[in-house]
């Protein structure tokens, strides 16, 4: 236990037993828990023909056997290893007590192979057996999840690799697969009504009257208590990082606990791949490996342009490949901290399994500033050329900044915009609020002012290359999204027929989550037309960040002069606006939701419904641009 945690009542990390606790439960010895190349711990299954069971069994991961929802058998759920121009048929059959699925994350296919209930199939009932079957058009490394109520909160989501159909361009000695995810013994329908009761319950970095005393000497009565105003009106807290904290969760490395340590070996001077890939339900994870730089080479199983890095954050779904080169005979330690700093997963990384490596001592929690309340823009900051290592923007004084008459409903209207900022005409608006014409971004709907908003984006910034708080003032590389890039260029046409705006709400006091203040139960479809190339802008007006997931299609992230990042999930911090492009090459409904576990469930959720048809190109819309057959990193959907 580090010397920052906490004394809790309960522990911040539990964390369980010698061994990964899934697999101890099942029978296995230290010896086959060793890692070995390639494999998580978890089963590793080859070829086109799999047979996929559902069930559910206890399992012991803090030191209490508690009831988790298995694949085969087993958590992580066995990884899956395909190679691409295959075509795979996957078995599935349903025993556990309810309803379940399986969501191929990432993944190219057929709309009636997504494995969404409710939009692609009426999901496998219990007892019954769905044949999921489609061609692999892809390679890279993604993952497999339930899409049904909270089992992959309890232990549904594995590991897919898909090798390449042509040589691989990064060569390695070897490959681990590194999924990292969040267990509690609370069961999930559990955590939800916590969370709708009380939303911040989990939350045990709330201010104290020390660190009021402390701010009294350092900013002085009068700032203290402005800014405490300031905060006290919008009812919000600036440690509210987390929904769900260490206070439940122990975090996990490919089902091990921090006690658990994985351990993968190498050879001193030999290249290893690291898969990393964020199965977690509701957790960010900062990594880092003290004493290894890292390599990216690919982003959500995309290549992109070889980036040399120190640490990163993982946003929930993400997958991230990075090559590591350790030239010493020592052990490094795999550190994975959650954005709260709330409690880590870690493994090892050791030519010898007698060796072990420090763990680090988890940072201090860090506050939320105006640049997450949607003030950045307003506060003159300049990203693009900020040192980002070097400042830290939470903390930044805006003392001239008058604060305290600022209610909710003031936070809302920037009043200078760029023509560039106006979104072309939309192809249709009858009937459908998320697609009413905005004079800009900032711009706000109807929709956007009732119960289910308490804050609005006065300012929303680009921050591309922002780490992120809690990131600004590392001594080291920090790597942002600004400093990727597809490779081998744009991988599709950086030129939109039109766009769509849609704001990224929710009042946390009430735990309800939206976009455009409408939840998913209220909401009518977007409607994309095949063929065309929609721009998605997206505003963050909350202080959470959220990952945001379109299922079936690309999601072609601008990072500006041309430059695309092409990802299936896409990370948006507080106070953040952002655009990607899309592609609709995909008919069929689709699933569009916040990955955050709980946010979906609480309204973060659409339907995207691609249907045929040439797009309706109205003035003013770009009618250029379109290369059919133009697809590169990942083939066409069916």
């Amino acid at each position: 236990m580090t010397s920052s945690t906490p004394s809790w009542g309960r522990r911040r990390f539990v964390q369980g037993l010698a061994l990964g606790g899934a697999a101890l439960g099942l029978g296995l010895s230290p010896r086959q828990l060793l890692a070995r190349q390639g494999q998580t711990g978890a089963a590793e299954l080859n070829g086109t023909d799999f047979r996929l069971t559902l069930d559910s069994a206890p399992v012991n991961l803090t030191g209490r056997r508690r009831p988790a929802t298995l694949v085969n058998g087993s958590l992580p759920a066995p990884t899956l290893r395909w190679r691409e121009g295959d075509t795979v048929t996957l078995t599935v059959t349903n025993q556990l007590p309810e309803t379940s699925s399986i969501h191929w994350h990432g993944l190219l296919l057929p709309f009636r192979m997504d494995g969404v209930p409710g939009l692609s199939f009426d999901g496998i009932a219990p007892g019954d057996t769905f044949t999921y079957r489609f061609p692999v058009k892809q390679n890279g490394t993604y993952w497999y999840h339930s899409h049904s109520g909270f089992q992959e909160q309890s232990g549904l989501y594995g590991a897919i690799v898909i090798d390449p159909a042509e040589p691989e361009p990064h060569p390695v000695d070897r490959d681990y697969v590194m999924v990292l995810s969040d267990w509690s013994d609370e069961s999930p329908d559990h955590i939800y009504a916590t969370l709708k009761k009380l939303s911040h319950y989990y939350n045990f970095n709330e201010r104290t009257v020390f660190d009021t005393l402390r701010d009294f000497r350092e900013k002085g009565v009068a700032q203290t208590l402005k800014d405490r105003h300031m905060w006290n009106t919008m009812r919000m807290s600036q440690s509210d990082l987390a929904d769900v904290t260490g206070y439940t969760y122990t975090y996990l490395l490919n089902g091990h606990s921090p006690s658990g340590n994985w351990t993968g070996l190498f050879q001193p001077g030999e290249r290893v791949r690291l898969r990393f890939i964020n199965a977690s339900a509701m957790t960010f994870f900062d990594i880092r490996i003290p004493g290894l730089d890292m390599t990216v080479v690919a982003m959500d199983g995309q290549p992109v342009k070889p980036v040399r890095f120190h640490e990163c954050r993982l946003g929930v779904a993400e997958t991230l490949d990075v090559i590591v080169t350790p030239e010493k005979k020592q052990a490094f330690t795999v550190f994975a901290q959650s954005i709260d700093r709330s409690g880590f997963a870690r493994g090892t990384l050791t030519p010898d399994p007698a060796l072990r490596a420090e763990v680090p001592t988890m940072d201090k929690p860090p506050l939320l500033g105006h640049t997450e309340m949607g003030m950045g823009a307003m506060a003159g900051m300049d990203h693009g050329g900020m040192n980002h290592g070097n400042m830290n923007h939470a903390n930044m004084d805006h003392g001239s900044m008058s604060h305290g008459a600022m209610g909710h409903d003031d936070m809302d209207h920037g009043t200078s915009h760029n023509a560039a900022d106006a979104p072309v005409p939309l192809a249709s608006v009858a009937g459908n609020p998320d697609l009413a014409p905005r004079a800009s971004a900032t711009e706000h709907l109807d929709s956007e002012y009732g119960p289910g908003v308490d804050m609005r984006a006065m300012a929303p910034a680009a921050l591309l290359d922002d780490p992120g708080v809690g990131l600004r003032e590392r001594p080291w590389k920090v790597l942002t999204y600004a400093d990727l890039e597809t490779a081998g260029g744009a991988p599709d046409s950086p030129h939109p027929d039109r766009e769509i705006v849609l704001h990224l709400t929710g009042n946390m006091d009430r735990y309800m989550w939206s976009f455009n203040g409408i939840k998913f139960a209220d909401a009518v479809p977007l409607e994309l037309h095949h063929g065309e190339r929609a721009r998605i802008t997206l505003v963050n007006d909350t202080m959470m960040t959220h990952p945001i997931h379109l299922h079936g299609m690309w999601s072609d992230l601008e990072l500006g002069d041309g430059r695309l990042l092409r990802k299936h999930t896409v990370t948006v911090k507080p106070g953040e606006k952002l655009s990607y492009l899309v592609r609709a090459d995909a008919v069929g409904r689709w699933a569009y939701h916040c990955h955050l576990l709980y946010h979906m469930q609480a309204g973060m959720f659409r339907e995207v419904r691609v249907v045929e048809g040439p797009p309706r190109h109205h003035n003013g819309e770009h009618q250029g641009g379109h290369r059919p057959g133009g697809h590169r990193h990942g083939g066409h959907h069916s």
